[in-house]
């Protein structure tokens, strides 16, 4: 099992030389999905060597322009490729009109077909579920109604120590139920203890997205205990009264977050192009959580590393 974000965009509104605006790449359990699609992202997908085909769903966070204008682009470059898969594109009410204006203006038909699921302004639940993930979204507090998303690792089964077991002449039949954690009793009133044949599965990982939004102590509630959590820190407190007029964050105030929120680790970004590089936001955010960094493009970050 696998899972890994690539950053795709780590820059704010303004594009720069170094930085796009945001997009995320996630890879988990086989799944494979993009969370927001600035201008640029399908360039980046090719750039970083990633199979556009392979994304299924896709999450945008809200509708400002530097979270969704790479979308009908992107399913466009799909639809040249080939693509006969359906979509899914969970995101704001408004979503469905903008992705049909820009086909309809265009006299553009898709191969396939695109599912839009619009979300309700302030809601929070289940986008998705199967038996080895979960993917949720839960309100953020920016200028227009925004979304954060959670992925979540389901426990997995036991791991059997299959060469004791067959050293042991342990029946092959009984290795389902051992690693679902039941004791077997042989043909022969024997106790096969699954603790003896089987060892913990890896502790299931969390990644929580959270872009754009303002500091905002609500969402400790859905992010608390997540492995990674990625928060947006547009600027530094130097600009505390920008970050305020504009419902952006600051390092320190998403390094706070973390800290409330006894993440794992904290991943900034959304970069306001006023700055160079996000060294100064790390300074800040470190002094309150240890475990921050900003990240870049290209940046791959692996959960079960």
């Amino acid at each position: 099992m696998s899972f890994s974000i690539t950053i795709l965009g780590s820059g704010s509104a303004v594009p720069t030389s170094s930085r796009n605006p945001t997009s995320q790449f996630i890879e988990c359990n086989g799944r494979h999905f993009l969370i927001d699609c600035g201008e640029g992202t399908q360039m980046q997908i090719r750039k970083f060597g990633i199979s556009l085909q392979k994304i299924n769903r896709i999450f945008i966070s809200h509708l400002h322009g530097d979270h969704y204008f790479g979308l009908v682009g992107l399913l466009s470059t799909m639809h040249m490729m080939g693509r006969t898969k359906e979509i899914d594109v969970f995101g704001p009410k408004g979503l469905k009109e903008i992705v049909d204006v820009q086909l309809h203006a265009a006299e553009s038909r898709l191969s396939f077909l695109v599912n839009v699921i619009e979300l309700k302004p302030g809601s929070d639940g289940i986008l998705f579920e199967d038996n080895k993930l979960k993917i949720t979204h839960f309100p953020l507090s920016h200028k227009i109604p925004t979304s954060g998303f959670i992925i979540q690792q389901k426990k997995r089964e036991r791991t059997l120590m299959i060469d004791k077991a067959k050293a042991d002449k342990v029946k092959v039949e009984y290795f389902h139920r051992l690693k679902k954690c039941e004791d077997v009793v042989d043909e022969n009133g024997k106790t096969i203890a699954y603790l003896k044949y089987t060892s913990s599965p890896p502790k299931p990982k969390s990644y929580a997205f959270c872009s754009d939004t303002r500091y905002h102590e609500p969402i400790i509630e859905f992010i608390k205990n997540v492995d990674v959590l990625y928060h947006e820190a547009t600027f530094t407190e130097m600009l505390l009264d920008r970050a305020k007029a504009t419902r952006h964050s600051t390092a320190s105030q998403a390094a706070t977050i973390a800290l409330k929120a006894n993440v794992g680790e904290l991943l900034m970004g959304h970069l306001s192009a006023r700055y160079d590089d996000g060294v100064q936001h790390e300074l800040e955010a470190i002094l309150i959580f240890e475990k921050s960094r900003f990240v870049n493009d290209g940046d791959i970050i692996n959960l079960e590393a």
